[in-house]
Parts: structure tokens; sequence; C-alpha cells
């Protein structure tokens, strides 16, 4: 495992982290507590000194608990990284907030359910409307100055919303979704992070699994996967994308390594990035993605990649939601 600068701080973090969304168990089916907590361990074996986790990971905050309970006596060894911002109302719905009383709430009661008396990297979750980004800003840089974290982040945001915040508070990583299919990054805030010299983690590495290479043509997603709302799973997207798969299998077969060891390598060595954010519910799952590091793809390879993402064509949009 390798490990990079987080941006202009001494704080240094695995090029593969565990996102810890999946072990919340909202939309993962199959989670359980053992197989959270094995796989959150199973970092230690890895390599992996980074955990991203949030306020709403959890109805009631259980990616927070877990983490907590897993780390119980090694909490120095792991980067630990959580956002506020974020919350789910009485009806499943999700809220933005980002009143400072809010995110001053939220970040003590993180540090209640981690049990620790700070966290390394706190981010805005997203902007909230009718809440200036600044105004945020400010409730993070009070909590920066107060010990709570060791530095601040900021996710989902704009050029604009990034020196909005830069401007209220010293940032050090920025955290957007980003992966072969999903590139937009690339023309806007990626190259602002890198002239500010902020790290970037990146979210959906693997596109919701698609590009682990695992999912079949012929799959039919549950009613309940979340995955059936986005473009990439439907339609002539999903068949192009499959098409793409195979070659990518061919390159991943050339290289040795596997299809998700392949485009994690890939997105951790893009100008820029500083980290992929890997889900994972089981410690399998997070062992392959975390072999995506110690390694780099050849000219050769990373030639026949940028043919087959040219030869697929610009995917439909594909945004969180």
């Amino acid at each position: 495992m390798n490990y990079r600068t987080l941006g202009n701080t001494d704080i240094e973090v695995s090029e593969v982290a565990l996102g810890c969304w999946p072990i919340a168990g909202m939309a993962s089916p199959g989670t359980n507590d053992d197989d959270s907590l094995a796989t959150i361990r199973e970092c230690f074996e890895l390599g992996i000194n980074h955990l991203d986790t949030a306020y709403c990971y959890g109805r009631s905050g259980e990616s927070e608990r877990l983490i907590g309970r897993a780390l119980s006596g090694r909490r120095d060894e792991i980067v630990i990284a959580t956002k506020g911002g974020l919350h789910w109302d009485r009806q499943g719905k999700m809220v933005k907030d980002g009143r400072p009383a809010t995110l001053r709430r939220q970040c003590h009661e993180s540090l209640q359910r981690l049990g620790f008396d700070h966290v390394d990297l706190l981010y805005l979750h997203a902007p909230a409307p009718n809440v200036p980004v600044a105004e945020s800003a400010g409730a993070l840089k009070q909590l920066l100055d107060e010990g709570k974290a060791r530095a601040v982040g900021v996710s989902n945001v704009t050029v604009a919303q990034l020196d909005e915040f830069s401007a209220a508070c010293a940032l050090a990583a920025y955290q957007p979704p980003y992966n072969m299919l999903q590139r937009q990054v690339e023309a806007d805030t990626l190259p602002w992070c890198r002239r500010h010299n902020v790290a970037v983690l990146v979210y959906w590495p693997l596109a919701k699994g698609l590009l682990a290479g695992k999912i079949g043509r012929d799959h039919v997603f549950a009613e309940s996967d979340s995955r059936r709302k986005y473009p990439m799973f439907h339609g002539q997207e999903w068949t192009k994308n499959h098409d793409l798969l195979d070659r990518l299998r061919e390159i991943a077969q050339d290289a040795a390594h596997t299809v998700a060891e392949l485009v994690i390598n890939w997105t951790i060595h893009r100008p820029g990035v500083t980290a992929a954010l890997c889900g994972a519910k089981r410690p399998r799952q997070i062992g392959e993605t975390a072999g995506g590091s110690g390694w780099q793809l050849g000219q050769g390879q990373l030639a026949r990649i940028d043919q087959a993402l040219a030869e697929r064509g610009t995917p439909a949009a594909q945004l969180p939601v």
C-alpha cells in the first residue's frame, strides 16, 4: 500500500481507503455487524489507514458506531474522516442542513458515536439551500480551532463554492464522485484543487460496483436496489458499459490483475487524485480493491484503456442522487 499527503497538512493517507457507507446497511442487502467489523479490521492487515464515514451513514449513525467498536484501542493507527450537513428526517428523506448550530451538534454526536475526542478530517457533506457556503465553512473552522478536527474538507461543490469555502476556512480535502464513466470534475474542480494543493479523495471509483466487472449483462436488479435509478444500469448505456468491461477484462488479464484492481489503479493515478474511497461490506471486497495500489499500469496499457473509453463514447449524466 502506498501513502500520500493530505493536501497541505502533515496527514498521510493510503491511496486506497475504506468508504464506510455500505456498512451502514441502508442500501446494501446482506450487511451484518460481524462482516462489517471484520471488514474494518481487515484494513489493518492491508495497510489501509483511512476510513471515510458520515453523520448520515445509517439512520442512527450505524457506520460511526461500528468504526468506534472496531478501532477500540487502535485509534491512533487510523485516519478518520466524517461529514456533517446531511441527515434523514422521520419519513426517511435526506435533508441538507449546513447551519452552524447543526454542524456543531452533528460533529459532537459523531464524536460520541465514534468514542473519540476528534476526527482527522471533517467535511461539509454538501452545501445546503439558503445557507451560504461561507457560513458553513466558518462553523467548521471553529471546530478545527477547537481541536475537534485536524483538517477540514468539503464534498459535492462547484468551483465557485470551493472559492467561497476556502476564503472562510483552510481547505485540505475535496470529495467528488469520479470514475471512468463520471469524469466531469476533470474540467473544473480537479484542476482547482491541483492549483490550491487540496487533496482529492474520490467516491464511486467503481461506479457503484459496475466497474468491478462482476455484474452480468443479464442481471436483474431488485426493486429495492438504489442502482435502478441511474442511467448507467439501463438500456443502451448498460450495453455500452458492458462492452467497455469486456475490453477492460482483456487489459486486466494481460496485466495479471482483476478488473477492479485495474480500474482502481487507473483512478488513483489520474492527475490530482489523492485516494480512492472504496466501499465494502466484507473483507474480501476491500481486499480486492486494495490490490489496486502498489503497482502502475504501463503506457501501452493506458493507451488501450484510453482507446476503449473513447470508443465507448460519452456516458449519459450519472450524477449522485
